[in-house]
């Protein structure tokens, strides 16, 4: 049974009110609450007084652009990201990633590919279960994850904050220890099948995983590179 995604409040950062309109009334047709904000200053303002379950955030903005706005809010916040850019080239969407990104939709896109990418986005950031999986908490060398509460926890219990990509994909290590992932079966998990991810995204994905839970996230110890193959975690996994 899929969770219900409906009523989800998204937050529509574009400066295009043709395109801005055309999202929001996607939203709405599709049992969702937008609000749109013409720039960054706007939004800021309405993230300092709601709530908001995802944002679909436009990389040319006036002013300051949808790049450096992404890095703020993730410098602060765990909200699901998703870029909207004109920006066809690999390198474009990488560094949108690399800035805490969740996913990206280029331009001219389909309104069902954004809902799609939408409702995959929130159902991961709120339920984030792989199907026929236990819900128990899950220790490796001190660190705890907690799939229910989608909260990871470092040796000394402080919470570290995860994108839903980042959460998703130690999960899926912790749950698979051991054992080689290949780049395409984390596409599939991270992406729930869509067309589009380029392969590229999960090694930035890793990366900022990396320097969260690596000692030394250069020389990584916990989650290595296997050359042609994928990557594997290494650590010893135990349920709580």
């Amino acid at each position: 049974m899929q969770p219900n995604t409906e009523n989800a409040q998204v937050l529509i950062v574009e400066d295009d009110s043709e395109i801005a309109n055309l999202l929001a009334l996607t939203m709405q047709d599709n049992g969702m609450i937008p609000t749109v904000a013409e720039d960054g200053r706007v939004m800021q303002s309405l993230l300092r007084n709601n709530s908001y379950d995802l944002i679909i955030l436009d990389v040319m903005l006036p002013g300051e652009d949808g790049l450096s706005i992404c890095r703020k809010i993730r410098s602060e916040n765990t909200i699901p990201i998703i870029l909207l850019t004109a920006l066809g080239e690999e390198v474009d969407r990488i560094v949108g990633l690399e800035v805490g990104a969740d996913d990206y939709v280029a331009k001219p896109f389909s309104p069902r590919e954004v809902v799609a990418r939408v409702r995959s986005l929130l159902r991961r950031a709120s339920y984030g279960l792989v199907k026929n999986t236990s819900p128990r908490k899950l220790r490796f060398d001190g660190w705890q994850l907690d799939p229910m509460r989608r909260q990871l926890h470092d040796p000394s219990n402080a919470r570290v904050a995860l994108t839903t990509t980042e959460f998703d994909l130690l999960l899926a290590f912790c749950r698979n220890p051991g054992r080689i992932i290949t780049r395409e079966e984390l596409l599939s998990l991270t992406h729930s099948g869509l067309a589009g991810p380029i392969e590229r995204s999960i090694d930035v994905h890793i990366s900022r995983l990396r320097q969260k839970i690596e000692v030394n996230p250069k020389e990584p110890t916990l989650l290595r590179t296997v050359r042609l193959g994928g990557y594997m975690f290494t650590a010893t996994v135990e349920e709580a």
